[in-house]
């Protein structure tokens, strides 16, 4: 096990209670974040229906596809009488659900009439399932649980905390490599493959995991859409590219921001960057135990308007455990309106990157909240790096 028995003890505890302040009486976990933090089944099985099934008193039940049984026996604490599957059949099945038998064994269990937790606005969770689920327990009462379990993860432990400095050693190196080797004319998916070399190769005593979200390198104008991956065009002399990638190690995740510009920067560009550097230094300082999440982004936001910068949507949100397709836990945001308390332990990626109308910049970090000043997680210098 990854974690010792008392910590998936605590978390499984904390889960219950959860549960029962919102009178559930049993609880279908569908993200795989979600069921690795409680149970600790780690493989690439999420393409299919799998769940874990969290019952008031009992140890939670591991379910999912037959041949995936034995990854769960290979990575979850769970007891062998606790894992459960579905044969392939079912596997997308115009005839059947997978779904149709977990409620004839949850039936089966005395679950037929409990009030049953889903988590409806996952992306694992299908429409489908959840109408199979509802067939196939005609006297249960569904609630939404959407977030119960990952709210109960905001608050990292001390060995989360490790992994996530582990991958911030990790996200250094990519960086690192992607300024050694980036230059005008080499093909941007050969820059992309020194980036995965790095991420996979990690450190000497720490290899790394695959990260949730894949390179995100736009360049020139492309720089304006966030999103964008990578295609064979080569790297342009005057261009900036901005470089969104990830050390993560167990699945911990230390998101990371870097905006190269090969040639000489714009003016406009340098303006850009002083202004979000202000503004990253004002959040930093309300990202503090005590504060709230909208405190770090009305800082952050109110330095940008200082020097005529408008910035449109959130500025950070929370990370830690996560599997594709995000790195974030869907929890807090740091935007106007979130209320939510900083606690000593969450983690957040400060996310102050901005996308104009035909360029673009991301300079961001990875932050843990303390009673003081925040634990910057990866020592990367912090600003638009010039390559001539």
């Amino acid at each position: 096990m990854r974690f010792t028995p008392e910590e998936y003890a605590a978390r499984l505890a904390a889960t219950r209670a959860a549960m029962a302040a919102q009178g559930l009486d049993l609880l279908i976990v569908s993200d795989p974040s979600n069921m690795h933090w409680l149970t600790g089944y780690d493989g690439w099985s999420f393409y299919v229906h799998q769940c874990v099934v969290v019952p008031a008193s009992e140890d939670p039940l591991w379910y999912g596809r037959l041949q995936d049984a034995a990854g769960a026996r290979l990575t979850a604490w769970l007891p062998e009488d606790r894992i459960d599957s579905y044969p392939d059949c079912y596997v997308q099945s115009t005839e059947r659900h997978p779904m149709d038998l977990l409620a004839a064994r949850l039936a089966d269990a005395g679950h037929g009439a409990a009030r049953i937790g889903v988590e409806m606005d996952n992306y694992y969770f299908s429409a489908a399932a959840y109408a199979a689920l509802v067939k196939g327990l005609p006297n249960a009462r569904f609630a939404d649980a959407t977030g119960l379990v990952n709210w109960r993860r905001a608050v990292k432990s001390p060995a989360e905390l490790e992994r996530m400095r582990t991958a911030a050693r990790i996200v250094e190196k990519v960086h690192a490599r992607i300024l050694d080797r980036v230059e005008p004319g080499m093909r941007k998916c050969d820059l992309v493959a020194e980036i995965y070399d790095a991420t996979v190769r990690g450190l000497p005593e720490a290899g790394g995991d695959y990260p949730a979200i894949v390179p995100l390198l736009p360049s020139g104008p492309d720089a304006s859409a966030p999103h964008l991956t990578w295609d064979d065009r080569p790297m342009k002399q005057g261009e900036a590219t901005f470089f969104e990638v990830a050390g993560c190690f167990q699945r911990y995740h230390c998101p990371l921001s870097r905006t190269v510009f090969l040639g000489k920067p714009p003016q406009h560009l340098l303006d850009a960057e002083a202004a979000v550097l202000e503004g990253m230094e004002a959040g930093l300082e309300k990202a503090r135990a005590g504060n709230a999440c909208e405190d770090v982004a009305g800082a952050f936001f109110a330095a940008l308007r200082r020097r005529g910068v408008e910035k449109d949507n959130r500025t950070g949100y929370s990370i830690g455990l996560s599997y594709p397709p995000d790195w974030g836990e869907r929890t807090m945001s740091l935007r106007m309106g979130d209320r939510t308390e900083l606690r000593p332990g969450m983690c957040f990626h400060f996310m102050t990157g901005l996308w104009m109308r035909d360029w673009g910049l991301e300079i961001t970090e990875s932050i843990v909240i303390t009673e003081g000043a925040p634990e910057i997680l990866a020592t990367v210098p912090r600003r638009l790096a010039v390559k001539p």
